[in-house]
């Protein structure tokens, strides 16, 4: 029996060949789709982890604890009960505590947090000496300048404890070297709402106004169980701890839950689509099998009939057929599975984490014994609808067909099924029960209607057109209508161009749609994330580098109480982004704040300054005037000290603002003289000021004229509690208070210079928040109110989406002045900013932690599920496009020996040479448009029924109009590509036939030249 085997598989090589070629590439994917799928799952979560908040990965667990006169064991305690409560195998984390206390910081009263950290000093930037002794703190440099201390200066806090006062000596100046990393991603340790935390030892908590301070203990969340590696559900561990920890009051919070539920959601939909895909190629390679075999089994009928002849039993006889078979499954196996295993490498690298092997492993085995069992139940089906008939029907040289109606009844099943998911898929989620296969369904259902609509369309046609004359036509339509098996071909072939020009449109579309939302997200190109010691050095450092304003831009993405906000140099705005139409007309924010601006009031540049004022009533009143450096944002304050009563002038030192650019005026200030222990009030009733000019270097003008003064445009008082009486009147300025206000508030010490007129002009993207429905739009991110004027609604803002406002970073600085808010500090670079922008930005004092492109962006994206689902389709949709062009070269092999004598014949009768060879390839020519056309319509009737079956982006993101589901060039490169595959491979399998047709002549009479 072996060596019968051996010598059908020798004696029909090109019919083995072709099973051959259909098993390894039905093998290949079969086992690239497993390593592929859980390659991309590896991939997919690392791509969540590198781009996750730190608040995503990190647990804190937070409590008020009384230290009971020993803070040391008191944090080791606490540090013990919290680990022994968390989920296994976290590790170890970091421990602190903190509590605030009240300072005084020039003429107002500020917030202090005191804090200790493990392992502080080695997490900052240190000038100065970390802090090792009772009552030794580190200062932010932030901290320092608000509060006018440095090295060696002292704070002492306003409590009056059981042991006094704290006086705390600053050793050190600090700066955190990573801000956005998971040691400082806990807000208790850093001063969003108040001066940044004062970092000592854990000594000074032995003082009593820090005996109950809120303890934190903070632990990074290792990769594996972020990932859910094995199985784990971090979201169940977690709320059992969360559980445990609030038994002593201990508080659990963590954003770690949601960013391994979106790692877990991305894992099914990736695993699920690349199964989809990889089911549905296995069905069409089982029929492309079944069908390669059905036509090779004409030249197996001899072969049947002979063994029948010699008494070989059915059992026998379907050996020797299974042989035949086993053969080519076998070895195209055996070459398959290595090439699957090295292109899911190649596509999408290696498995990562060792239980995802495993499984790959397991999964592959079993696909490629689903195509080897498939593919010999298959053909061995085949064979048996054969083998059981009489020798005399084997021996026929046409075959005898069976009753129509079962390929109708199956037809009519596929259809139903089709139907069904079409209906699932519209009416729930895609993604859910057959609604990831409708589109294959649906090709399908249009290749079975087509087919029967073209068979009998060619069968009517193809003998009128014989009746007319028209030869070349009515042999092809009869070609294809009387060719065995032409309409299951068909079948294939739209099926398959279906399935290709579908995953290469859905292809293009996603990469078109990731780039639009990497472009979106980030705002320009290329987007720097700086760091720099406020807003003012920000702009002035991106001046320095770019002043021609074309190729880079300052921004600051910061929160609001309501909204995220988004602080632009709208002067350079339109230049260096990519302006979209859903963020409005390109110029409305520009004009609104150039409409708004004032010139701004000139800049302090010597080292005096020369005031002439008038004082009113009894009470005594010091004035103060804050300044702020127009490079480095520092603040400056000159002293004019407790005026006398009437008409003086007051020439008083001014440091720091000699360097260019010189100081900007941002305040007065007016308070009582400082106390004993040197503290401020707030003036006293009746108390005024009269400003009539301001001068430098010695001169009584030249900065705050009669002009300036006596405009009160220029001026404004605060927002919050009773602030100060301004009026402006013979080209002066007078500040006073009210004695007659009713004070539900703090008193105002403070009078704004103003630059710009507010409301501050601002687009907003999405609704307007419930909080401005009642009440005039204001922001509280400044340290005082600051009203707001909507200039215009837009549907989204690049970088903040549909629900944001965008505003003018120059004006939200000289609002705030040194009162910075917290925020991400960005430098957008235009798309031709030249090679060397960043290390200017460097030279003028930027430090640049992340350096993010689109480009960059969109590939991480392109890691997420969606992207990883159809670029697998797109594979899938090529091993498709391949086995019908092989299906195609076999029918056409096939078919070549009959039709050589057909044409033979007809050449005897006088057929013109010509007209055979056009109708030799314009039977296969006519199958294969036939086949693009149905496969080009079943693929817009796809996306016409159900649309997406995978959604664009794993989290939903739709800020953004999504693009069509089939990209338009991409789908033309898609059916030019199939057009070229199918017809070179119909045209090498006809060669030979046409060959013979060109060599051949005519025995009867003379070639006509019809």
């Amino acid at each position: 029996m072996f060596a019968l085997v051996i010598g059908a598989v020798r004696a029909r090589a090109a019919q083995v060949l072709t099973i051959l070629v259909l098993t390894l590439l039905a093998s290949a994917v079969a086992v690239a789709a497993p390593w592929y799928g859980f390659a991309a799952v590896g991939t997919s979560a690392q791509a969540y982890l590198d781009v996750a908040t730190a608040g995503q990965r990190t647990i804190s667990v937070a409590n008020r604890v009384d230290l009971q006169d020993d803070p040391a064991a008191r944090l080791r305690r606490f540090t013990s009960e919290v680990r022994e409560e968390l989920p296994a195998g976290i590790g170890d984390g970091v421990t602190g505590m903190m509590w605030p206390l009240r300072v005084q910081t020039g003429a107002a009263f500020t917030t202090l947090p005191v804090a200790y950290r493990d392992d502080f000093c080695a997490h900052v930037r240190l000038d100065g000496a970390c802090p090792a002794a009772r009552g030794e703190i580190a200062l932010s440099r932030r901290a320092a300048e608000r509060a006018g201390v440095g090295i060696g200066g002292s704070l002492t806090t306003l409590g009056d404890g059981s042991d006094g006062p704290i006086r705390l000596r600053v050793v050190g100046l600090y700066t955190l070297t990573d801000p956005a990393g998971t040691y400082w991603h806990n807000r208790m340790f850093r001063g969003e709402t108040s001066l940044d935390p004062a970092f000592t030892t854990v000594a000074t908590f032995t003082h009593w106004e820090l005996r109950t301070p809120n303890m934190a203990y903070d632990v990074d969340v290792p990769a594996a169980l972020l990932r859910g590696d094995g199985g784990l559900d971090l979201g169940t561990e977690i709320t059992d701890a969360d559980r445990r920890l609030g038994r002593a009051q201990n508080r659990l919070t963590t954003e770690a839950v949601s960013l391994h539920q979106a790692i877990v959601r991305d894992r099914a939909t990736i695993l699920n689509g690349v199964l989809t895909s990889g089911a549905q190629l296995l069905i069409l390679t089982l029929f492309a099998i079944g069908l390669a075999g059905w036509y090779t089994l004409r030249d197996r009928r001899a072969d049947a009939a002979l063994l029948k002849l010699r008494g070989i039993s059915r059992f026998g006889r379907l050996r020797l057929a299974w042989g035949q078979h086993l053969v080519p499954l076998t070895a195209g196996a055996l070459v398959g599975v290595p090439a699957g295993y090295l292109l899911a490498r190649a596509l999408a690298g290696p498995v990562p984490v060792v239980p995802d092997r495993e499984s790959a492993l397991t999964q592959s085995v079993l696909a490629v014994g689903a195509v080897l069992l498939g593919g010999l139940a298959v053909l061995a089906a085949v064979e048996a609808a054969v083998l059981g008939r009489p020798v005399s029907a084997l021996l026929q040289r046409t075959p005898t067909t069976g009753g129509a109606w079962r390929p109708a009844l199956i037809d009519m099943l596929l259809i139903a099924v089709a139907v069904a998911a079409i209906y699932q898929a519209r009416s729930g989620r895609p993604s859910d029960g057959l609604g990831p296969a409708a589109p294959a369904l649906i090709a399908l259902t249009v290749a079975l209607v087509t087919a029967r609509l073209l068979s009998r369309a060619a069968d009517r046609g193809g003998g009128a057109a014989l009746r007319s004359g028209r030869l070349r036509t009515g042999l092809t339509a009869l070609r294809i209508s009387r060719s065995p098996g032409t309409d299951r071909v068909f079948a294939l072939v739209v099926v398959a161009v279906a399935m290709f020009v579908t995953a290469a449109g859905g292809w293009g579309a996603e990469t078109d749609a990731r780039l639009a939302r990497s472009g979106a997200e980030l705002g320009a190109v290329r987007v720097l994330t700086v760091e720099a010691a406020n807003r003012t050095a920000l702009l002035h450092a991106v001046h320095s580098a770019d002043p021609g304003g074309r190729e880079a831009m300052a921004a600051v993405r910061n929160r609001a109480d309501v909204l995220d906000v988004l602080e632009v140099d709208t002067a350079r705005l339109t230049a260096v982004t990519s302006w979209r139409p859903e963020y409005g007309p390109p110029a409305a924010l520009p004009d609104a704040v150039a409409g708004a601006a004032r010139p701004p009031l000139p800049l302090v540049t010597g080292d005096r300054l020369t005031l002439r004022a008038q004082r009113a009533g009894r009470s005594d009143v010091a004035l103060w005037l804050r300044l702020q450096h127009e490079s480095t944002g520092e603040a400056v304050t000159a002293g004019f000290g407790t005026l006398r009563p009437g008409d003086q002038t007051i020439t008083v030192p001014v440091a720091g603002c000699a360097t260019a650019p010189g100081c900007r005026i941002v305040r007065w200030e007016m308070t009582s003289p400082p106390d004993a222990d040197g503290r401020f009030r707030p003036p006293p009733d009746g108390a005024s000021i009269t400003v009539s000019g301001l001068g430098q270097g010695g001169s009584e003008s030249g900065l705050l004229d009669a002009a300036t003064l006596g405009d009160i445009r220029r001026w404004r008082a605060g927002t919050v509690g009773a602030a100060l009486d301004l009026s402006t009147a013979d080209g002066r300025l007078r500040l006073a208070t009210d004695p007659n206000e009713n004070r539900r508030g703090p008193v105002g010490v403070q009078a704004w210079a103003s630059d710009s007129l507010l409301p501050l002009p601002a687009l907003l993207a999405g609704p307007l928040p419930d909080d401005w429905r009642e009440a005039d739009p204001a922001l509280d991110t400044y340290g005082e109110p600051v009203p707001l004027r909507v200039a215009a609604t837009v549907g989204a803002l690049p970088l903040i989406g549909r629900g944001g406002l965008m505003i003018d970073l120059d004006t939200a600085r000289r609002v705030a002045a040194e009162a910075e808010s917290t925020g991400q500090y960005q430098v957008w670079l235009a798309p031709g900013a030249r090679p060397g922008i960043v290390a200017d930005l460097t030279a003028a004092g930027l430090t640049v932690t992340a350096d993010s492109t689109v480009a960059a962006h969109a590939a991480r994206l392109g890691a997420q599920g969606p992207a990883v689902v159809v670029r697998f389709a797109l594979l899938a949709g090529v091993a498709a496009l391949l086995l019908a062009a092989a299906t195609v070269a076999v029918a056409a092999s096939v078919d070549r020996r009959s039709l050589t004598d057909q044409f033979a014949a007809l050449r005897a009768q006088g057929l013109p040479r010509r007209v055979a060879i056009t109708t030799g390839y314009a039977g296969a020519a006519a199958l294969i448009v036939a086949g693009l056309l149905g496969g080009i319509l079943a693929a817009v009737l796809a996306v016409a029924l159900i649309g997406r079956t995978v959604p664009l982006f794993a989290d939903g993101w739709a800020v953004l109009e999504p693009p069509a589901p089939l990209n338009p060039g991409t789908t033309a490169l898609a059916v030019l590509a199939a057009c070229a595959v199918l017809g070179l491979t119909a045209w090498a399998a006809l060669l030979p036939l046409l060959r013979g047709l060109r060599d051949s002549t005519p025995t009867g009479r003379a070639e006509s030249g019809r």
